[in-house]
């Protein structure tokens, strides 16, 4: 996500006290255990990179699924279209954004990015420049995740803090089935402010979160979750290399960045890496020029899995 969008949202997304803490039918894929759907396509003799499992029922991208999700936070389109509407109306216009990406033998599955924990101007009480969003707007969310068959991707700005510190205050989210992790490392700050230069994030903070969330997924018995990297240039996550697979996880590298459809595919072959990460891209609705359309995603080497619109 662009700088210039949380300087937007200074103000409109308020903190709280978080320690206490476009018709034809789209054909969606069968979520992971605990999301009912209509049908389950066979599997593929093959899956992407950056996954190795061990977890129960259907896993991430084994139906050959294309995952489309609307970002943003709860209350307040300023940080993404997901919360322009309420949940159940926002599920409706992803599905006919989704619709679109569908292709044979690859049904598609909507997912829900909701930022939970939001990057600040300003240090805050714990000093750490970021806040929670309220549990009980986290708390709609699952629930009309669960309600309307889709996945939940909690994401994570976490300023001064480290990303695994974070993720642990959602871990009464993050127990429930169809609940996952994203790490956006442009808001991971070390002594510098969110909004005045791009963060970064070391490679072993990535394997001791990716660590922890798998393990309280075999610890729960719950199915493989999606854990997603955000990424745009290089610098934003050190050693990349050293990322490796967890069991019980889906690891998605998700491309960033607005901008032409020539800077666009600029930036996904510089920072792709298909042999450690299943691949995603990020589509602007108001900063992209010549928004991509779903044929120019699908023609996209290495093959992109995970759509989402901010």
């Amino acid at each position: 996500m662009a700088i210039v969008l949380l300087l937007a949202v200074a103000g409109v997304v308020g903190a709280t006290d978080s320690r206490d803490s476009r018709d034809s039918t789209v054909v969606e894929a069968a979520p992971p255990a605990g999301v009912t759907l209509p049908r389950v396509v066979p599997p593929p003799p093959s899956r992407p990179g950056g996954v190795l499992t061990t977890a129960p029922g259907p896993r991430i991208f084994d139906d050959g699924r294309f995952l489309v999700a609307y970002y943003g936070t709860a209350g307040t389109g300023a940080l993404g279209v997901l919360g322009e509407t309420s949940p159940d109306r926002m599920h409706r216009r992803l599905r006919r954004a989704a619709r679109e990406f569908a292709r044979p033998g690859q049904p598609v599955l909507p997912v829900y990015e909701l930022i939970v924990t939001v990057a600040d101007r300003s240090p805050g009480k714990d000093r750490d420049y970021s806040h929670d969003i309220a549990r009980a707007d986290v708390r709609r969310y699952v629930e009309a995740a669960r309600r309307n068959g889709a996945l939940l991707l909690l994401d994570v700005q976490p300023g001064r803090s480290d990303f695994l510190d974070v993720a642990r205050r959602w871990q009464w989210a993050l127990e429930q089935p169809h609940v996952g992790l994203a790490l956006d490392p442009e808001w991971r700050m070390h002594r510098t402010v969110p909004g005045r230069v791009i963060g970064s994030v070391s490679a072993s903070e990535v394997n001791r979160t990716a660590r922890w969330l798998s393990r309280l997924t075999h610890q729960r018995g719950l199915p493989e979750k999606l854990f997603v990297l955000h990424q745009f240039r290089t610098s934003m996550i050190e050693n990349i290399e050293r990322i490796g697979p967890r069991t019980n996880l889906a690891m998605v590298q998700h491309v960033d960045g607005f901008g032409t459809p020539g800077q666009k595919r600029a930036t996904y072959d510089t920072v792709a890496r298909p042999r450690q990460f299943a691949m995603g891209l990020k589509l602007f609705y108001d900063e992209d020029v010549r928004r991509m359309g779903p044929a120019e995603v699908h023609r996209l080497r290495p093959d992109v899995r995970f759509v989402s619109f901010q």
